[in-house]
């Protein structure tokens, strides 16, 4: 049930492709683009540096990166756990962990495989 349903400001939902209500359209459903093979750990070589920010703010950045976005998704999500720190993916495939994590980044990524510079 929608927020406005029942009421004078109640719009149908309406399909993207056709414009028509979403109930009676037949447009057939988008095929959604297969997801590119996952890259092993042991094939990418990564780079681990500090950089300083603004404010005296230090950042930790993984680079080198390669595969899906899922992967590197989980992956960050992995090293945040790791670090108790929050973090970011860029879209230049870098994974930035806030704070100076160097050293537990390093064996983590390690430890599941990937090899370091």
């Amino acid at each position: 049930m929608g927020l406005f349903d029942g009421t004078a400001l109640e719009r149908p939902v309406l399909c993207e492709r056709c414009e028509q209500d979403v109930k009676t359209c037949a447009c057939k459903p988008l095929i959604e683009a297969k997801d590119e093979p996952e890259v092993e750990p042991c094939k990418q070589l990564l780079r681990v540096r500090t950089e300083k920010r603004k404010r005296g703010k230090l950042v930790t950045v993984v680079s080198g990166l390669k595969g899906p976005q899922r992967q590197r998704q989980e992956l960050l999500t992995q090293l945040k756990n790791r670090c108790g720190a929050g973090g970011t993916l860029n879209d230049d495939l870098q994974i930035e962990i806030q704070g100076e994590q160097s050293k537990r980044l390093r064996t983590k990524l390690e430890q599941l495989g990937y090899r370091i510079s």
